[in-house]
């Protein structure tokens, strides 16, 4: 995998290794797939009320985040995970009603529904559709599948699981948005635009004959709403098992008795609905604005309205009502667990709700989770500083910026919380801290980059309009705006302790590089005009006073600067300048700060030593001969290199063999990814996690295994050491 560079630099592979390391190729040895292991994600994909489920025994909640689903247990916030094998993103997903097994239906060319089981093997699969899966369920007795492809497909398929083979299909003229079984399995029924269909399955014919039989289909008698959008459906249970409910996307609740006739119908006093749930007792309907209104499925008599989540721009440590006039999130899919009255709820802004509806006049909130509603960006990781007292921000804590226009404060261990970041809602928003809202210009929202100062009391900011802000990490507040570029950030660096200087490096799509001085108020110290194209990297490394600058674009060039202190201050001036065949996307520091290994297009590594610019050697950054390098982190010991490839997958290196350690998918289109960084270490004690942000508005925790865990704690330990000092000022000649 590793390649010897032409440069006649001494290959670290060459070195002599210190005692206690000589087992370490051969430790890493060990299968891949075991080497790291899912944690948590933190955010949602679920359009719709077909994409949301949950288990009516245990309680457990069902959701798709790309290509994983996240199985949630509410009343402790611990998650379970499968993952796509296919790497194909779940658009369906539905509990069978023993809730031992999930179906799930996948979007893309040649889309499978597949069954597992909820630890997540796999254990029935079949291919009907060709461009996706809309929705999909299982029958009342949990025999038999339903899957409906995505408009274009037009195919409805009932599938015996079990035998892995479809026993009767049919064509669909019409987009269908939401699926429901009868209660004796007779039956089942599509809801869709200008679509509400009674299916009916003869289970003796199907059975006699071994190929596929074509479904009977019946079409609702809806009288002067037959032109309506049907987005939800449910059949009714108990008492009620023999009418069928539909909600309309203008805001209808409409009723239909057992000869598939509208027997009557109420408005729900909104702008729009989406979604239907449904028990013996109660119709949930879920509508735009927060709204869900109850009903009584006997006679569609209103009961009540069941609270609103917060509203759109909620500060989370403020306890104060939300003032008229105030947005709220639309809800998007519903589904009611019985056993513990509790309604689960999707809101538009990809917040999670669990209401307690034991009095359904009087919900109470159980569990919430607010999430990015849009692409993340960045990730940056709270560095873990050598005094504790100094700290803003708890241990493990991480911080995210995204395109709805916010930067989100994270912990997932939360251990010695600050009072300043409680909010009165803690106690149900088990992962998140704080919310900052980051003002739209010109109709560009969001933020792009993030970046911590190295000793934890400073975030810096960067805008798509080119602003850079910085914040008091202790409160969050904004102390600096400056708009630094024409064009949006796509970089931010701060100058590292050993330099001896406070400095912040700005570089953007303007292909600019401004050098800020902290020390004196954020003054502008110098701007780089080198690169000829976008500025997609740039890092400070040196040691006082040799400090240096190193940036890579979408020019193909990387450039080496020097600064020198003149009479009008600091200066940075070209020292080396390497224009590569293919362009380079990302670069990181290894641990002595004297090499940067640069992640290029052509999915290759090359690691070129700072003060020289000369290429030490080339590493194979992905095993899949498809995509490109988008980027590139080394772990805090400088033992392995993590690597992010468009092809959706993550490889994490051994970067002195480049030998492959592990690769990671789950993701369902292209992300970055961020490692403990220099100092940083993502939960306190001995545990090794990084985690992976990627374009869907979710954000991956991953947890490598104690054996890697252990390697890179001992090699932090031995770069304290005499012999480690040597070994650097080697490698730095």
């Amino acid at each position: 995998m590793a390649e010897t560079a032409d440069c006649g630099v001494t290959n670290a592979a060459k070195w002599k290794q210190p005692a206690g390391m000589k087992s370490r190729q051969s430790a890493l040895k060990k299968s891949s797939g075991s080497r790291v292991s899912l944690e948590k994600v933190l955010g949602i994909t679920t359009t719709g009320g077909s994409t949301l489920t949950s288990d009516p025994n245990s309680g457990l909640i069902a959701y798709p985040a790309g290509c994983v689903i996240v199985l949630l247990h509410p009343e402790t916030n611990k998650q379970t995970h499968i993952i796509n094998t296919s790497r194909k993103t779940f658009s369906a997903v539905a509990f069978s009603h023993d809730g031992k097994h999930l179906v799930t239906g996948e979007s893309g060319h040649l889309p499978c529904v597949r069954v597992w089981e909820v630890d997540g093997a796999q254990v029935a699969e079949v291919q009907s559709h060709k461009y996706g899966v809309s929705c999909v369920s299982f029958s009342t007795n949990s025999c038999y599948i339903v899957s409906v492809g995505f408009q274009h497909d037009m195919t409805v398929s009932v599938w015996d699981w079990r035998k892995a083979s479809i026993i009767a299909s049919n064509k669909v003229s019409s987009r269908v948005f939401a699926i429901s079984f009868c209660q004796d399995n007779s039956y089942f029924v599509t809801a869709g635009n200008q679509h509400v269909k009674f299916w009916y399955l003869d289970v003796s014919k199907e059975r006699r004959v071994n190929s596929t039989v074509p479904l009977i289909g019946r079409s609702g008698l809806l009288g002067d709403h037959k032109n309506s959008v049907f987005s939800g459906v449910a059949c009714g249970r108990g008492l009620m098992a023999s009418n069928t409910y539909c909600i309309t996307s203008s805001g209808l609740l409409c009723l239909l008795n057992s000869s598939r006739q509208l027997e009557a119908w109420v408005h729900l006093k909104t702008t729009s609905a989406s979604c239907l749930s449904i028990t013996e007792s109660l119709v949930f309907c879920g509508c735009a604005d927060g709204v869900i209104r109850v009903f009584n499925p006997s006679n569609l008599q209103y009961i009540s309205t069941v609270q609103r989540p917060h509203h759109l721009g909620v500060n989370l440590i403020d306890s104060l009502p939300a003032t008229p006039g105030v947005q709220f999130p639309d809800t998007l899919a519903l589904t009611f667990n019985s056993a513990s009255c509790q309604l689960t709820c999707v809101y538009s802004d990809h917040s999670i709700y669990v209401w307690d509806i034991k009095d359904v006049k009087n919900t109470v909130k159980t569990y919430s989770a607010l999430y990015h509603s849009s692409s993340v960006w960045s990730v940056e990781v709270y560095p873990k500083l050598q005094d504790p007292s100094e700290a803003c921000l708890p241990t493990s804590s991480f911080l995210t910026c995204s395109s709805d226009g916010t930067i989100r404060l994270w912990n997932t261990r939360q251990t010695d919380l600050h009072s300043n970041l409680l909010g009165p809602d803690l106690h149900v928003l088990q992962d998140l801290l704080r919310i900052l809202y980051v003002e739209e210009a010109a109709g560009k929202a969001g933020v792009r980059v993030l970046s911590i100062s190295p000793d934890g009391q400073h975030l810096a900011a960067g805008d798509r309009c080119g602003n850079l802000r910085i914040f008091a990490l202790d409160f969050l507040d904004e102390l600096v705006k400056i708009k630094a570029h024409d064009s949006e950030v796509l970089c931010l660096e701060f100058s590292p302790a050993s330099t001896g200087l406070k400095l912040l490096a700005s570089a953007s799509r303007d292909r600019l590089i401004h050098v800020f001085n902290l020390e004196k108020n954020c003054s502008l110290e110098q701007t780089l005009n080198d690169h000829s194209a976008s500025v997609s990297a740039v890092k400070f490394t040196g040691e006082s006073p040799e400090v240096r600058l190193v940036s890579c674009g979408a020019d193909k060039s990387i450039y080496f600067q020097t600064a020198e202190q003149t009479s009008e201050g600091l200066r940075f001036s070209r020292s080396h300048h390497v224009v590569e065949k293919t362009t380079p996307n990302d670069m990181d520091l290894d641990w002595t700060r004297s090499h940067v290994a640069v992640g290029c297009q052509d999915r290759n590594i090359r690691v070129y030593n700072v003060e020289t610019g000369k290429l030490k050697k080339c590493l194979e950054g992905s095993s899949s001969d498809e995509g490109a390098l988008l980027k590139v982190h080394m772990d805090p010991s400088g033992s392995f290199l993590a690597t992010s490839c468009s092809d959706k997958n993550i490889t994490i290196l051994d970067y002195e063999s480049g030998e492959c350690v592990a690769s990671l998918f789950g993701h369902s289109g292209e992300f970055i990814l961020t490692c403990p960084g220099r100092s940083k270490t993502f939960s306190a004690g001995n545990d090794c996690v990084f985690a992976v942000c990627i374009l869907c508005s979710c954000v991956f925790v991953w947890r490598l295994d104690s054996q890697l865990s252990s390697i890179m704690r001992k090699r932090r330990g031995f770069r304290s050491t005499p012999s480690a000092q040597s070994l650097k000022r080697l490698d730095t000649r």
